[in-house]
């Protein structure tokens, strides 16, 4: 037979760790999911969900937490929403909150306090 090593890693699910951007653009990367990543400011802000890093099932959450209305964008995938407009959403306001879900290769959902 074949003996099969096994080294269990636990993990604290239970601490969100956050990513805070201040500036006017931000790419995410891998190292953001499951994490809270915060746009703060006075400016508008595009966050951007590139193409080839994230995997169905992924999930990004973020939050706007300046003045700056924060939007969704995409480089190379399609984007669904309720926003009004769809493939960039928006958040409504000052500390709306939303999750962007990888739901197949390059497809993803944005939910949330979208406008």
């Amino acid at each position: 037979g074949t003996d099969l090593a096994f080294t269990w890693i636990e993990q604290d699910d239970t601490t969100l760790s956050f990513n805070a951007q201040t500036g006017t653009t931000y790419t995410l990367v891998a190292a953001d999911l499951g994490k809270l990543v915060t746009t703060s400011n006075a400016a508008s802000i595009v966050v951007t969900i590139p193409s080839g890093v994230f995997a169905a099932g992924n999930i990004i959450n973020i939050q706007s937490i300046g003045a700056g209305l924060t939007t969704v964008s995409g480089a190379g995938v399609t984007i669904t929403s309720t926003g009004a407009t769809a493939a960039a959403p928006i958040l409504r306001a000052r500390y709306s909150a939303a999750s962007i879900i990888c739901t197949a290769s390059d497809v993803f959902t944005v939910i949330g306090d979208l406008s």
